[in-house]
């Protein structure tokens, strides 16, 4: 789970070459060949488009930066703004949907290619917060305190969403998979109401757009409240974050929903017979359910190559 990313070595002269982050998502022929240097060195199923889920509020208007060691920053951050006050600039999706097209030109027929997009919770906590965070207490403070923006906040974050994931999916994208990944700080109420609820939109709208394209949920720490959300949403397949009980998901999770995960991406870090255990662990719990073996969050940098080479000979074996 994440496109090539820092643990590999090609990734790292690309982006030395190019000299930022930005650089590199904005650039579709490089992002094109981040997309697909996992694929040439391990033959993955499937290919991840190599963007990041703060190209949305680029586009809604603010001004995003990456700093090293420090992570993205977004300005002006919306605890303090108005978000009516920006400039959309919705110029920013073209580069991604053309490093789809051209990803999926060179991609071989049986690779599929996953486009996706930040679901509309996470990507709010960035833009009012203007950096990440370890609680979300700014976002969450002003669903609680000023539900009314920050609800305006979220349908517009929703619609600039599915306006970007149909252009991904025109432009080639086989699947595509929604990241809720702050969305474990949310009490149950709070998670019906701006993770399921806005979900479900996107998805249903998504849905009547491109019918047979493949959607992924993954609403990262929502553990009893994963069977809600996946009856709710309606997606198509659910991701499970490795601190997840694979067994209970098995139980709980509605007949026959194909789900994705859950492996401890330090595990694939340690690698030998830890990473050997977490994959029979995760094949053996979800065994009888279509299942498509994955990390339960992103890659981390300092991951081993020879330890990924290990995980595929054992599938492969």
């Amino acid at each position: 789970m994440r496109q090539a990313g820092r643990y590999l070595p090609e990734y790292r002269a690309l982006r030395a070459e190019k000299g930022s982050f930005l650089n590199l998502v904005y650039d579709s022929d490089a992002a094109c060949e981040i997309t697909l240097q996992p694929i040439r060195r391990f033959g993955f199923d499937a290919a991840i488009l190599f963007s990041d889920i703060l190209i949305v509020p680029h586009a809604l208007g603010q001004h995003l930066s990456f700093t090293e060691g420090e992570g993205p920053r977004l300005t002006p951050p919306l605890s303090s703004a108005d978000l009516d006050d920006l400039i959309p600039a919705p110029q920013h999706f073209r580069p991604i949907c053309e490093t789809v097209a051209k990803s999926r030109a060179l991609l071989a027929p049986d690779k599929a290619l996953l486009g996706f997009a930040g679901s509309p919770f996470t990507v709010a906590t960035y833009m009012i917060a203007g950096e990440g965070s370890r609680d979300q207490a700014a976002a969450r403070l002003m669903a609680y305190a000023d539900p009314a923006r920050f609800a305006h906040i979220i349908a517009r974050i929703t619609d600039v969403t599915l306006s970007y994931l149909s252009g991904q999916i025109q432009a080639g994208a086989d699947a595509i998979m929604l990241f809720d990944s702050w969305s474990g700080a949310l009490a149950p109420a709070q998670f019906e109401q701006w993770v399921i609820a806005p979900t479900a939109r996107l998805v249903s709208h998504l849905r009547a757009r491109h019918p047979h394209t493949p959607i992924i949920g993954f609403p990262r720490g929502a553990h009893e409240k994963l069977p809600a959300y996946a009856r709710e949403t309606r997606v198509n397949a659910i991701g499970l974050d490795e601190s997840t009980c694979p067994i209970w998901a098995n139980a709980n999770l509605p007949e026959n929903l194909p789900v994705q995960g859950n492996i401890d991406p330090l595990a694939l870090k340690a690698g030998g017979d830890a990473l050997t255990h977490a994959i029979r662990t995760t094949r053996q719990a979800l065994h009888g359910r279509p299942h498509i073996l994955n990390l339960g969050h992103g890659i981390d940098r300092h991951t081993p190559i020879a330890h990924v080479e290990q995980l595929m000979e054992a599938l492969r074996r």
